[in-house]
């Protein structure tokens, strides 16, 4: 991850609104200005997604969208696209299309981790990490307002790219809402003063929300508000400004 107060990270979901949409969606996105992207492969159970990106990942699915098709997608990703790259989704998909073939296929394409919110941490250290590492994948680790101090301590040693800060323990798709409870948590990362960066992700939505949340960490995710901006028809046309306006303090 670059050194910079302020990233702004977009997530979406492959295969959407059309089948082989991914990429140059992604070009898009760095072209006006995003710093790192986080890709959601489809699964036919988001419990943890709010109703647009469910939505999204059910059409994904029904375009045809798998692993497999996603990765042939990427094939030259980095031949368009420069800045970090994430994929994010649940792990049953990944079990079934194997760890390892996973990691090596990120690898292959040029993806620098993987997102995967159910993954518990123990499992990933005692069976997966090895074949992360192996192939240079980066396992990107969730904290909730929930998580104990030990455990993002222990989060911080076993991470190398940055840690995914939820801003509450809403699903995706709620705005963000900085109260006296969720600043005192905000704080209290902040005060422990963690060797990887914090990004914030869950209810950001626009300039204000992104502004909240960057007084707070590193840098922000945007997801929600971005793939419903997908369904409108000209939507290629307006990522330049979606981004231009949420990043306006820049």
């Amino acid at each position: 991850m670059k050194d910079s107060s302020r990233l702004l990270s977009i997530y979406y979901t492959a295969g959407y609104p059309q089948l082989h949409s991914t990429l140059n969606i992604a070009q898009k996105l760095e072209q006006a200005g995003v710093d790192f992207l986080e890709i959601g492969f489809p699964y036919s159970d988001p419990v943890a997604d709010g109703p647009v990106i469910q939505r999204s990942s059910e059409k994904a699915l029904q375009n045809g969208m798998t692993l497999d098709v996603l990765f042939k997608d990427l094939k030259k990703l980095r031949e368009h696209v420069s800045i970090p790259v994430f994929l994010m989704g649940y792990f049953n998909p990944v079990l079934q299309y194997g760890v390892e073939n996973f990691c090596k296929a990120c690898k292959e394409v040029g993806v620098n981790g993987a997102i995967i919110p159910d993954l518990p941490l123990y499992e990933y250290e005692e069976l997966y990490q090895k074949i992360f590492e192996e192939n240079e994948i980066a396992n990107i680790f969730l904290v909730t307002p929930q998580t104990s101090e030990e455990r993002i301590r222990k989060i911080d040693e076993l991470s190398n790219s940055f840690i995914y800060l939820l801003s509450s323990n809403a699903t995706t798709g709620k705005n963000l809402n900085v109260n006296d409870e969720s600043e005192k948590y905000f704080k209290r990362i902040k005060k422990m003063d963690l060797k990887n960066p914090i990004i914030i992700g869950f209810g950001i939505s626009n300039a204000e929300t992104f502004d909240k949340a960057t007084q707070y960490a590193q840098g922000a995710i945007v997801g929600t508000a971005f793939v419903r901006m997908l369904d409108e028809s000209d939507y290629e046309n307006k990522i330049d400004n979606f981004i231009k306006n949420i990043k306006r303090g820049n």
